[in-house]
């Protein structure tokens, strides 16, 4: 039987996928939000892995490691609710209460800023700009005080669903060996070791570089802001250090959060700009390429193209905009390093040159 052509396989993968993807997305909004929590709790258990492997290799049974970092993480979590959550809904409650006056200094900074524009003869319609950005933003510093209430009291149902991902994950890290042997057994023979490797490889090196990053990063700023006596600086340390999980989404943060405390005083701004790029720059050149390495191995360019690709995939299969940018990056360093490995086998070999004859 002749094979079909490659032009017309390739052709055919698009609708296939096309097909498969809408049959996808329908079963999974049905089960919403089951599908996310499950990834997260898949998430958890390959980061809790990790330190369950290290004790494994120092002489610890399995059950015994696992319950060792299990009551490790649970203890971290119950410390960190502790002392950590209240101060984030003080501050939390202080920046929204402080917003209307912010919102005043930022429209006052902005008319001076017009003034010196128009009298050098800049365009006009910066006024309408300006007016139309402080609207926009007292719009979104209202509705997010009012539904700060909502937040708080939805604190029910997030316990819940935490607890579920938690049992959940504990569960998939017991049976971590024999749940990825039992996926892997769908897959072609030739296929299954190279996918194994690579999904573990990806995730478990990307996302437990990231988590580490993201906790030394919170805990420098805090330590740095702390020192400074910067306001708010403990939801701004955990904010830059969480979005750190998010690649170039810190860098963002950190101008954000610096234009918000330079409206009322910019020494400050200054001062918390200055100090979150010396940290995160100490983090990025000395901490992270001893971690991260080159695990992820896509350019920069194909990084930012992948990001809201992930976010609107998530949205879209009910997985949620945050979980789809969490596993943009790793899950497109996978796809990258498989459609390498079936693009070397759908190009022919090259046959070396054959010998001249004497």
């Amino acid at each position: 039987m002749t094979p079909w052509p490659t032009w017309l396989r390739l052709g055919l993968l698009l609708p296939l996928v096309g097909v498969n993807a809408f049959v996808l997305r329908r079963v999974l909004v049905q089960f919403a939000p089951f599908p996310g929590l499950f990834l997260t709790a898949a998430l958890i258990a390959f980061l809790l892995d990790l330190p369950c492997r290290w004790l494994m290799g120092r002489g610890f049974r399995r059950n015994l490691a696992i319950a060792s970092v299990v009551v490790f993480t649970l203890s971290l979590l119950g410390l960190a609710g502790v002392v950590l959550v209240p101060r984030l809904v003080e501050q939390l409650s202080q920046l929204l209460s402080a917003s209307p006056a912010m919102l005043a200094a930022a429209e006052r900074l902005i008319d001076t800023g017009q003034s010196w524009a128009v009298a050098r003869g800049f365009p006009a319609e910066f006024a309408d700009l300006s007016s139309d950005l402080i609207t926009q933003l007292s719009r979104v510093a209202t509705q997010l005080s009012q539904r700060l209430l909502v937040i708080l009291g939805a604190t029910v149902g997030t316990t819940i669903n935490v607890v579920i991902v938690l049992v959940l994950a504990v569960f998939l890290l017991l049976g971590a060996d024999s749940i990825t042997a039992g996926l892997a057994l769908w897959l072609p023979e030739r296929w299954r070791g190279l996918v194994t490797s690579t999904l573990e490889r990806t995730f478990r090196g990307y996302f437990a570089g990231q988590v580490l990053l993201a906790l030394i990063l919170s805990a420098g700023q805090l330590l740095v802001f702390s020192t400074l006596q910067i306001p708010y600086g403990v939801l701004f340390a955990v904010l830059i250090g969480f979005t750190t999980l998010i690649p170039y989404a810190s860098a963002l943060t950190i101008v954000f959060v610096s234009a918000i405390l330079g409206v009322q005083d910019p020494r400050t701004g200054v001062e918390l700009l200055v100090s979150a790029i010396v940290v995160g720059q100490i983090v990025d050149q000395v901490i992270q390429p001893r971690l991260m390495g080159s695990i992820v191995g896509l350019q920069p360019a194909w990084l930012l193209i992948s990001l809201p690709i992930g976010s609107r995939l998530g949205a879209l299969f009910g997985l949620g905009d945050l979980l789809g940018l969490l596993l943009a990056v790793p899950v497109a360093s996978c796809i990258k390093t498989l459609a390498d490995e079936v693009r070397s086998d759908l190009m022919p070999q090259e046959s070396p040159p054959a010998p001249e004859a004497p």
